[in-house]
């Protein structure tokens, strides 16, 4: 069974798990990856969801407030062992709903065309292309996508 905490971003499950998705993702991004992770960045208003299974963290998300009514998810990830079985969609789901009881109307998300992944993740639970945000407005690798809650 898996368990959602919602934490914030110091919770020990949080902090672990980010670790591991840096180490992906500079594989990953290879020498792109410095430009992008000078946005993951969590702060005081950062709010973060972990799931656990059987007392160890599986996968973990986060959300930002980025604009008045919108919040921007940040940090998904799931160990490669608990991939393809729904955790990443309840944590996303979870930020969601947390969102909704903050009074947000959306969220909004970067993710990587290294990432794909990630993009059907994002795809299969309601989220629509937009218009590159913020920094990532004109970065060729980044794709960006809302919802509205």
């Amino acid at each position: 069974m898996i368990e959602l905490v919602r934490a914030d971003h110091t919770h020990p499950g949080f902090v672990q798990l980010v670790r591991e998705l840096d180490q992906d993702l500079a594989r990953r991004d290879g020498k792109d990856n410095a430009f992008y992770a000078q946005y993951n960045g969590m702060d005081a208003d950062a709010r973060a969801v972990v799931a656990i299974a059987e007392g160890v963290p599986v996968g973990c998300g986060a959300i930002k407030p980025v604009e008045a009514a919108a919040m921007e998810v940040k940090r998904m990830y799931t160990l490669p062992a608990w991939r393809g079985q729904g955790v990443a969609s309840r944590v996303l789901a979870e930020l969601e709903q947390w969102a909704r009881e903050l009074g947000m109307e959306r969220c909004i998300l970067e993710t990587g065309l290294r990432q794909p992944e990630a993009i059907a993740l994002y795809e299969s639970n309601g989220y629509e292309p937009i218009p590159n945000y913020g920094p990532y407005a004109g970065v060729t690798n980044s794709r960006c996508f809302a919802k509205v809650l």
